[in-house]
């Protein structure tokens, strides 16, 4: 209690000291910078401050109390001009004049915020790639499903198409932050078939960082961070909507979302509701039972936006039920239910989900906060999160892990001098689990952790220095766990550990056109409670899981570097980078070893069984992407990317790596008529044959290409603007098997040898997006 008194007067007295900030209004201009024109409808954002305007009839626009002091960075968009950003002194008086270059290419050049500065990609050397909401609405099944299809160097484990989880170069679970409403997001991790438990449609933006980002997040960031950005606040005076749906034929997913957001004298605020419903898929040789799913996500904000700064609080509930199938055959090779029956057509197509199914749900609050001060500011962001994750084999859940997580981070940002910038921070949190149900994976447990760190980056003309570091500590306290029959299923244990992490970054700008950045550095990873502790059947993993409680923290050694082009006509990059892991952690089955679990009706189940191990491990690889534009109405995006990964300690390759990957997109934009935003495309999604494998325990996967197609435009009815599309996803029905999905065969002599589902075939997506203005900003 007299922590939480604490906690609240420091609020108020922090509060109250920004709250004197002299504040200012500025003017300014948008215009064209090659005829002089005033660009109409341009959008101005501020993102350190969460703030939007728009240009009126005569290119103008204006931002009420805003502090007097310290420098900001703006950027300035509009259709078919290259984005900018610029630093602006809030000490000036005169009215600001953005002038826009025309481009063909949809540039990248945009404000990065999720790094220890928010800076111009070009000035900012951590390996950035970003996605904006219309990239992000592209057909996918959830949000990594999206960002997996764009970015080079990201890749997904999936389990069917309900579950995808994060993997940045080649690395995934504890090892990728996934950053919400300012806070990190906490359920399971750990475990391969569980997704991240946010809306997609909520995000406005998607960064997606590579390589150790421990710095700013801890030791869980160890491999990169997936940034998620809230959309920023209306123009003062305004509300606005959206209504999106979307229906894809594989397996009946109906996508629906509605949200309505304003702002009223700095009081903002936002709303969304969404669901998803999907019966069982369908891949080139016919349906997997049982694999369909529903989603339900209610989320919202509440903040006010002053001239001090702004206090956004955050609140989101999700909601999952995820059907489970383990393949049993009849003498005629048709899949059949636990009483020997084929499923029928009627079975495919149902909504209703059957046991055993999975019922996820996470909680959270988070308070996110940016305190303008005289000599700086201060960001603050506090969250509680509240997962629970069911196994169900009957109404009655089975496993029930109860997770509670309290956080909070504070960074310090040093108002700029004479091109330094300081930034200082301090973040810590504490988990409870408890065990609810009458089945076990990992015990019960407490965690805690805290970090500090301190960062300075250096700008001059062409170039910028950053370095920082970083001390961690983590303790993970498993509890004991003695079942009623005797047996010892859990054995107490505690596990320390702590080091600091280190970043170096150097970027350089040749020329408007051509600019250089690279990373060197070191960082940590505490292991995972399952990893310590696990001790039970891994329900969607088919296989029994052993922890070690001996387990000694992972220690990275990272490089990075990277070119960057862009023109009117061209846009390009071209990235590499080494990863040294000593001690890395993972799961490794060895054959023969396995284990006999009977089941609740009694029937005997074998299990390979996996334990955890540390050897030593070096991961490289290439990222290049490449967009032509030959002329106004003609694109052409490339992608590729490529990750080696080697067991170094018993020289062969590490397990469940993504196989090297090329994207190739043709896009056509005509003029047609009075529709605006008119495209087609069409894809060829190219991947390479993975014949880098753990032979112990895994398999190859061989090369395919999906062929994908797409048209879309948005029609006026009136003033009213409606987005329509129709995509179609592998197209040929292409039988293939991705390299990181769980449902490819498995060693022929483990368990379960016919578990071999193909990924999904053929898809025919149905969209439409609204959005609506209710009332305009003066």
């Amino acid at each position: 209690m007299k922590l939480k008194i604490f906690g609240f007067l420091l609020m108020q007295f922090i509060f109250i000291i920004a709250a004197k900030a002299n504040v200012i209004s500025i003017t300014g201009k948008v215009i064209d910078a090659t005829n002089k024109m005033t660009l109409p409808g341009a959008t101005i954002s501020i993102p350190d401050l969460k703030l939007t305007a728009a240009t009126d009839n005569n290119g103008n626009f204006s931002f009420k109390s805003l502090p007097s002091k310290g420098k900001l960075i703006m950027q300035v968009q509009y259709i078919g001009y290259k984005t900018l950003t610029q630093v602006v002194d809030m000490a000036s008086t005169m009215p600001i004049v953005f002038e826009l270059q025309p481009t063909s290419i949809e540039t990248k050049e945009v404000v990065i915020t999720g790094t220890p500065t928010s800076a111009n990609n070009k000035r900012n050397s951590t390996s950035a790639s970003t996605l904006n909401r219309d990239e992000l609405l592209r057909p996918s099944t959830n949000l990594i499903d999206a960002v997996a299809k764009q970015v080079p160097g990201f890749s997904q484990i999936t389990t069917g198409p309900s579950i995808s989880k994060p993997v940045i170069r080649g690395l995934s679970a504890n090892r990728v932050v996934t950053l919400d409403d300012g806070v990190k997001q906490q359920g399971q991790q750990f475990g391969d078939e569980h997704g991240i438990e946010i809306d997609q449609f909520k995000i406005e933006r998607v960064e997606v960082l590579k390589g150790a980002a421990s710095l700013m997040y801890g030791s869980d960031a160890l491999g990169g961070v997936l940034n998620l950005l809230e959309p920023l606040t209306t123009p003062d005076g305004e509300v606005r909507g959206e209504v999106v749906s979307n229906y894809s034929t594989n397996n009946g997913l109906t996508s629906n979302s509605v949200m309505m957001t304003g702002n009223e004298n700095g009081f903002v605020w936002r709303g969304r509701g969404s669901y998803k419903n999907a019966y069982s898929f369908n891949t080139p040789t016919g349906y997997f039972p049982n694999s369909g799913f529903n989603e339900t996500d209610l989320n919202g904000m509440l903040g006010v936006n002053k001239s001090w700064g702004y206090s956004h609080l955050n609140l989101s509930y999700f909601k999952n039920n995820i059907g489970f199938y383990d393949p049993q055959f009849n003498a005629a090779g048709n899949y059949v239910n636990d009483d020997g029956l084929a499923f029928t057509d009627k079975d495919y197509h149902s909504r209703t989900i059957d046991f055993p199914r999975q019922d996820i749900r996470h909680y959270k609050i988070a308070l996110d906060n940016n305190f303008i001060l005289s000599s700086g500011s201060l960001k603050v962001n506090l969250g509680y999160q509240k997962n629970q994750r069911r196994e169900l084999d009957n109404p009655t859940p089975a496993l029930f892990f109860d997770l509670n997580t309290y956080s909070g981070d504070a960074k310090y940002y040093v108002n700029a001098a004479n091109g330094w910038e300081p930034v200082f921070g301090i973040s810590a949190d504490a988990g409870h689990s408890v065990n609810k149900g009458t089945e076990f994976l990992v015990p019960a447990y407490d965690t805690y952790g805290i970090g500090v760190f301190g960062y300075i980056k250096k700008n001059w003309d062409k170039s910028t220095f950053n370095f920082g570091l970083r001390y961690d500590y983590r303790d993970n306290k498993g509890k004991g766990l003695t079942e009623d029959d005797g047996t010892v299923r859990f054995n107490p244990f505690n596990n320390s550990a702590s080091n600091v992490s280190t970043a170096l970054g150097y970027t350089y700008e040749f020329n408007d056109q051509l600019s250089f950045k690279a990373n060197g550095g070191t960082a940590f990873r505490a292991p995972n409670v399952a990893e310590l502790g696990s001790n039970g059947v891994h329900e969607g993993t088919f296989r029994y899981e052993v922890g070690n409680p001996n387990l000694s923290p992972e220690r990275s050694y990272q490089t990075d570097a990277a070119l960057q082009f862009d023109n009117n006509t061209v846009s390009a990059s071209l990235g590499i980078y080494n990863n040294y892991i000593h001690n890395f952690i993972y799961a490794a089955n060895t054959k023969g070893d396995n284990i006999t679990i009977t089941d609740d009706n009694g029937d005997p189940q074998l299990y390979p069984v996996y334990r955890y191990t540390q050897v030593n491990a070096n991961l490289y690889g290439v990222e290049a992407s490449l967009t032509l534009h030959p002329v106004h109405f003609i694109h052409l995006d490339n992608t590729f990317g490529y990750t080696h990964a080697q067991n170094t300690t018993l020289d062969r390759p590490l397990s469940f790596i993504p196989a090297a990957n090329m994207h190739n997109t043709l896009r056509f934009e005509p003029n047609i008529g009075k529709l605006k935003d008119s495209y087609i495309s069409i894809g060829l999604d190219n991947y390479f044959a993975q014949n880098r494998f753990d032979a112990a325990f895994e398999t190859p996967t061989s090369a395919y290409t999906l062929i994908n197609a797409s048209v879309g435009t948005t029609v006026a009815l009136g003033k009213q603007k409606i987005k329509v599309y129709i995509a179609g996803n592998n197209l040929a029905d292409k039988k293939y098997y991705d390299a990181l999905s769980r449902l490819k065969p498995g060693r022929l002599d483990q368990t379960d040898p016919t578990l071999g589902v193909y990924n999904p075939g053929r898809s025919i997506t149905f969209g439409i997006s609204v959005p609506f203005i209710l009332a305009k900003a003066n």
